[in-house]
């Protein structure tokens, strides 16, 4: 009898259990600063992404309207200076500066992670010598490097040529902090024994390190977008990339160059202003979001 009744419930709790394990895989990553952020993100990819299908005209060329349009149904928030639709031309500008962002953060992650763990866990002379160029790289002011290029090439430094010149000079901090990881994990029990059970280093590498860092890696991954985003906008409105290609920077460029604001054309700065803030928001709450969610699952753990 004491068997019988005991066994049954154990039986109908096992399933409970499994899916609560399955729910809890993911239940870690819920807090309301990612919600928030990953929101925005999904606003900003999805429009910039999609309308530009139903766009009636290219935006970036000049007199296509009637200069200096007030806000309607057929031009959202108006023409511009330039004879340009503002909205159409913002639409453009975010997907641009995103598309940016993403392949400078996909190069960047990529590069320092592969030189921080093979530095991390080979150690020796390979660990200095690769140091060595990553003090370097680090010691060199990226942006008077790009402000002198931008100078040098004006007019012609697309906003690809400011993204290669980004990872060229922006892999080296998250090597050094990759590195250091892979140095506190690879004197750990569970290296040892993948060391001696014969696994190359290669396999270690990837199997038994990268994913203690991986967490690390989104956190990072999402930084170096805001950071190119906000890079490629910055010179674009000093004048130092090429202007003529949408992005959040060049909209801002024009709309000074022709006197917006004095001249009553207000949405043509202020919406550029508005998108950047809610975009670097985003940007922002999902990086802090997805580190405070990292940070909570290791407390639990």
């Amino acid at each position: 009898m004491t068997t019988d009744t005991t066994s049954a419930p154990a039986g109908a709790a096992l399933p409970a259990a499994a899916d609560s394990g399955r729910r809890g895989n993911w239940l870690w990553l819920l807090n309301a600063r990612l919600a928030i952020g990953l929101t925005l993100i999904a606003i900003f990819v999805l429009g910039s992404f999609i309308l530009p299908f139903f766009c009636p005209a290219d935006p970036s060329l000049q007199a296509t309207y009637l200069k200096n349009m007030p806000m309607s149904g057929e031009h959202l928030l108006g023409t511009n200076a330039l004879g340009q639709d503002i909205f159409w031309f913002l639409v453009f500008a975010v997907r641009n500066s995103l598309i940016l962002g993403i392949l400078v953060g996909v190069g960047v992650t990529i590069i320092s992670t592969a030189v921080g763990l093979s530095a991390g866990y080979i150690g020796g002379n390979y660990e200095r010598a690769v140091m060595l160029i990553v003090d370097s790289f680090i010691t060199i002011p990226l942006l008077p490097i790009m402000i002198i290029l931008g100078a040098v090439i004006r007019g012609n430094t697309t906003f690809l040529t400011v993204g290669l010149i980004i990872v060229v000079f922006g892999w080296a901090w998250g090597a050094r902090t990759i590195r250091s990881m892979a140095l506190s994990l690879r004197e750990r029990e569970f290296i040892n024994m993948a060391r001696f059970s014969g696994a190359g280093t290669v396999a270690i590498i990837v199997r038994e390190i990268f994913p203690y860092v991986s967490a690390y890696m989104v956190v990072g991954f999402i930084n170096t977008i805001l950071f190119a985003v906000n890079t490629e906008a910055t010179l674009a409105v000093i004048g130092l990339s090429k202007v003529e290609i949408p992005t959040l920077g060049s909209i801002i460029f024009w709309a000074l160059n022709y006197n917006a604001l004095f001249t009553g054309n207000y949405p043509w700065l202020v919406a550029p202003i508005v998108a950047s803030i809610l975009l670097f928001l985003g940007l922002f709450l999902t990086s802090t979001g997805f580190n405070a969610a990292f940070a909570n699952k290791r407390g639990v753990a």
